[in-house]
């Protein structure tokens, strides 16, 4: 029937058939018009430089030109006692914050969330502030509270008829020190988080408990704490992966000394990449850390999905 109907108006109706087309291709076009500058600016500011970053972990710097050496970066590390010590100091910095750190938020989370507590919206806003305090100023504000000639802290000591303590020129108290600054600014943000995770909690969990005679601390240990698994779960999860890639503080409190007492990956890639200029090698540091992270992470969710399988 179409071909019979004149010229004039098979040409008319030409356009009310492409009319769906364009509109079906509008929503497609909105959509590319409205990702593409975040597609832009993703590829620009991560993509590119993550890419690049992982091509020159596979090159080093010879006769001013970047030359391509294969896998002899990341061979390198395994000679370098600077980066091992610098692992090890991580993993004990670990070993003794992260449970720490967690201990007390719990403890400080089950504090806030008792009904008997007066202004607890104003105790909880008082234990997040040192989180969204800014890395560097607060690592300043230590330094001087940690000076040994002068510090608060050895006024303190001194009022209590103590000797002085050299907290960050002592390899000893400058690792303690190191886990304090970090253990102040990060034990309430956690705690936050595990105290969102106890009003998950419905109260019929608490008074099923006291019906069965469980007091207080069987009630935590028994229904509560396995009931928490997941959040404190995250919470270990970010604190490692925060600990695994510390720079600030130990920066501004120690420049990674003394000796090396708290030298981090992360430290010692600044200083081979932006002190010594090889940025090949730091590239190659900068990508072990990202593959530390993951493995550790990784183990984390292995334990506990076979915890919770037991």
């Amino acid at each position: 029937m179409t071909s019979s109907l004149p010229a004039s108006l098979r040409k008319a109706a030409a356009p009310s058939q492409a009319a769906p087309a364009r509109r079906r291709r509008s929503p497609r076009t909105a959509a590319w018009l409205f990702a593409g500058p975040t597609t832009v600016l993703f590829v620009a500011f991560f993509a590119y430089p993550l890419g690049a970053s992982l091509y020159q972990s596979f090159t080093a710097r010879r006769d001013g030109a970047d030359v391509w050496v294969g896998l002899d970066q990341y061979r390198r590390m395994f000679d370098d006692p600077a980066f091992l010590h610098s692992l090890v100091n991580t993993g004990m910095i670990l070993a003794v914050q992260v449970p720490v750190m967690i201990g007390l938020a719990l403890v400080l989370a089950v504090l806030l969330n008792q009904s008997w507590l007066r202004f607890r919206s104003g105790w909880r806003a008082v234990f997040f502030l040192p989180a969204i305090t800014t890395l560097v100023a607060y690592a300043v504000v230590f330094q001087v509270l940690l000076r040994t000639d002068g510090g608060l802290a050895n006024q303190f000591l001194h009022a209590l008829g103590l000797g002085p303590v050299d907290w960050l020129n002592s390899p000893t108290w400058a690792r303690i020190s190191l886990i304090g600054s970090v253990t102040w600014r990060w034990t309430g943000y956690n705690a936050v988080i595990l105290l969102a995770g106890l009003h998950a909690i419905g109260r019929d969990q608490y008074e099923a408990a006291a019906l069965d005679g469980a007091g207080t601390v069987r009630t935590y240990t028994s229904v509560i704490l396995p009931q928490l698994r997941p959040v404190v779960l995250f919470c270990v999860i970010t604190s490692t992966i925060g600990t695994l890639q510390l720079f600030d503080e130990n920066y501004v409190l120690t420049r990674g000394g003394p000796g090396d007492a708290t030298l981090t990956p992360v430290v010692y890639l600044y200083k081979v990449g932006f002190q010594q200029l090889d940025f090949g090698y730091a590239a190659a540091i900068a990508w072990v850390v990202v593959l530390i992270i993951a493995a550790v992470s990784l183990l984390q969710f292995r334990l506990y999905g076979r915890e919770r399988r037991r």
